[in-house]
């Protein structure tokens, strides 16, 4: 899952959402620099990938991409069920999306030692409003345009626009369906690093 995503399946708790924010920039004993509730959300940041990587939903998803993206077809799927998750966030939460971006914003502004690689994103991220203005599809064009000349214009990623437009239906569908999914799973995976990890 991508960011949005990450922040959200945090469960309110700052903690939990700065270390999902910044997991994948956090390598092997660099974990333990932080508190225990950011570890905690490191931990749940990776169980998420698991059971999204696994999930039978994404790969039907993904399988619409293949073809054309191959190995990059799950970094697309990530941006593509953000881009859901933001267009139909009333549905799944209660507070409005702006207030909820403006609180990550100032949550990460006034967070010490973030990595680099995060401190640079976050603030690219801010700049551009990039939770509230996931719900666009010109941002999302965007987003994929940027991504592509970042592999150096191999991931051909630009074009996945396209896909998105030709198939927007059929992906929204496998997103609800995996997102029901995926919340129960990280209430409980949350629920079990607690205990062990308290």
């Amino acid at each position: 899952m991508n960011f949005l995503a990450h922040l959200f399946l945090s469960d309110n708790d700052e903690d939990i959402m700065i270390g999902n924010f910044i997991a994948d920039h956090i390598k092997g004993k660099e974990m333990f620099n932080y508190n225990k509730g950011i570890q905690r959300g490191i931990l749940l940041h990776r169980a998420i990938d698991e059971y999204t990587d696994k999930h039978p939903i994404v790969k039907i998803s993904k399988d619409r991409l293949h073809p054309r993206y191959r190995h990059y077809d799950g970094v697309i799927i990530d941006i593509f069920y953000d881009y859901y998750l933001a267009k139909n966030w009333e549905r799944y939460s209660s507070m409005p999306l702006d207030i909820f971006a403006q609180h990550v914003y100032e949550l990460l502004e006034n967070m010490p030692n973030l990595p680099t690689k995060t401190q640079r994103f976050s603030g690219y991220m801010i700049q551009y409003d990039l939770l509230v203005n996931y719900r666009d599809l010109d941002t999302i064009a965007q987003v994929l345009d940027g991504m592509n000349r970042r592999s150096k214009m191999k991931s051909q990623m630009h074009l996945a626009i396209e896909d998105l437009r030709s198939h927007e239906n059929e992906f929204e569908q496998d997103f609800h369906t995996f997102f029901d999914d995926l919340q129960s799973f990280a209430q409980q995976k949350l629920t079990e690093i607690e205990n062990t990890h308290s």
